[in-house]
């Protein structure tokens, strides 16, 4: 599989689909990126944490994401911070964040931009 980060649209997704065509998606996506994780000063998007967004018709949206690694620090509050972050969004009507581990995340996951800000390009 394709280790391109969903945050690459062109990229294979890594768990599932995200719901690209969705029209809050975008606003979803903007939101992610207002998180950071505290050791790196990249936001959690960027950095490919964010696997899968999917929000249903009825704008129900769910998130799978990862950490850098399982022994993160904030790892029982980085997807309480996602949800604070995604359910402020008008039209929105529920946030559900769930951690995994696979596939576990690394380096090449992180976007260009990413990579650039933390200085591997």
């Amino acid at each position: 599989m394709d280790a391109t980060p969903q945050s690459q649209i062109e990229g294979a997704p890594l768990i599932k689909p995200s719901s690209n065509d969705h029209a809050l998606f975008d606003d979803v996506v903007n939101a992610c990126r207002t998180v950071y994780d505290p050791e790196i000063p990249v936001n959690i998007y960027d950095l490919g944490l964010i696997y899968t967004i999917e929000i249903s018709k009825e704008n129900d949206v769910s998130v799978i994401m990862s950490l850098t690694a399982p022994g993160c620090p904030v790892a029982g509050e980085m997807p309480g911070w996602v949800a604070e972050a995604v359910e402020t969004l008008p039209g929105v009507k529920s946030v559900e964040v769930d951690l995994t581990w696979e596939p576990p995340w690394g380096m090449e996951m992180m976007s260009d931009e990413a990579r650039l800000e933390l200085g591997f390009m």
